[in-house]
């Protein structure tokens, strides 16, 4: 029933995104017709990239634009692919003023117009959901409830709401309402894809993402004086978008999938840098205690509530499944970092 015939074109939203260029790139260079959503198509430089990875390999790329927000918006790029691939949604870990307006409208709407259009399509067979690890716990101190002391695929975000963490609660919320849409119906399989923090080199100069911009604020020396015990789950983006891959075609992909590389943390950014770069960037060497973190941490826009649950404190995911069951073979968090930094400085980004 979920054989998919490789010949028809894979929509993929947010083309231009981050992990989405990722995602389109590798079905590109496996000779797949992509159909990727932007924004605008007169944006143009936002997509070049992609078409530029079109030309150079044997895959072709056909850009349409759409927008989560508008009702129907989808419906005639979903119709005769067999794979969807859903990542647009906005992660705004800081800065956020309008959390209904800013993540949760568009996180939820946008994931029900995507499930819209694909109701209409009869030819979906499989459709693929970016979700995040945010989904499955919001704090670090969610931990603390799990009785075996690491997260699986069965855990679920209890902790966050629209005041606190609204980013993992509007991906908590999309990811819901994708599982309840999924299960109304029998002819189409929903596959989501749960990341960590993630990082590694982006495929195009855009400074928009969370993870570019934290990695520059390290190798422009805001952090030099140290960080907070931030202890997370992280992730290469070119793991991440082998897993939507192997979702996708994988005939047994089914249900949800931890991708997590192994424990990241603020700390062990810095010395990754440190490590392939000696004394070229004023990076920290240490943790700032936890009562340093409570004066300072308003100042990078984490509430009291946030460095309470969180820093400090362990978290540990458990990545069997996504390796078992999707074949990933994760690279070191040392490379993801490293290898991210040798973009930036490629692109002059720093």
């Amino acid at each position: 029933m979920f054989t998919i015939d490789k010949t028809k074109p894979v929509l993929v939203t947010g083309a231009s995104g981050y992990v989405a260029s990722w995602i389109v790139k590798q079905l590109l260079d496996q000779g797949y017709t992509v159909r990727g959503t932007v924004r605008s198509l007169e944006a143009k430089d936002r997509y070049r990239h992609l078409e530029r990875a079109a030309a150079a390999g044997p895959g072709s790329f056909q850009p349409v634009a759409a927008d989560l927000l508008v009702k129907g918006a989808f419906d005639a790029a979903a119709q005769g692919c067999e794979v969807v691939i859903h990542t647009a949604s906005p992660f705004l870990g800081v800065g956020v003023e309008d959390p209904q307006r800013q993540l949760i409208e568009p996180a939820l709407a946008g994931t029900l117009n995507v499930l819209d259009a694909v109701q209409k399509a009869g030819s979906v067979k499989k459709v693929v959901l970016t979700s995040s690890i945010a989904a499955i716990c919001g704090d670090n101190a969610d931990l603390q409830r799990i009785p075996q002391g690491i997260f699986t695929e069965a855990d679920w975000n209890e902790s966050s709401s629209a005041r606190h963490q609204p980013y993992p609660y509007s991906k908590t919320l999309a990811e819901r309402a994708a599982w309840t849409v999924a299960q109304g119906q029998d002819r189409w399989r929903l596959v989501t894809i749960n990341p960590g923090f993630v990082m590694g080199p982006s495929l195009s100069p855009r400074v928009d993402s969370t993870s570019i911009a934290t990695l520059r604020d390290f190798l422009r020396g805001r952090f030099a004086w140290g960080v907070p015990a931030l202890a997370f789950g992280a992730v290469d983006v070119r793991d991440v978008a082998a897993a939507h891959l192997a979702a996708a075609f994988r005939a047994d992909a089914e249900g949800r999938h931890i991708v997590v590389s192994e424990g990241g943390s603020l700390l062990g950014i810095a010395q990754a840098i440190e490590q392939r770069f000696p004394g070229r960037y004023k990076l920290p060497r240490r943790t700032l205690p936890k009562a340093l973190a409570y004066v300072a941490g308003p100042g990078f826009g984490l509430s009291w509530r946030f460095i309470a649950r969180n820093i400090g404190l362990p978290v540990a995911f458990d990545n069997t499944k996504s390796q078992t069951r999707l074949g990933l073979r994760y690279l070191p968090f040392a490379q993801t970092i490293q290898d991210h930094v040798e973009q930036l400085l490629a692109d002059g980004l720093v």
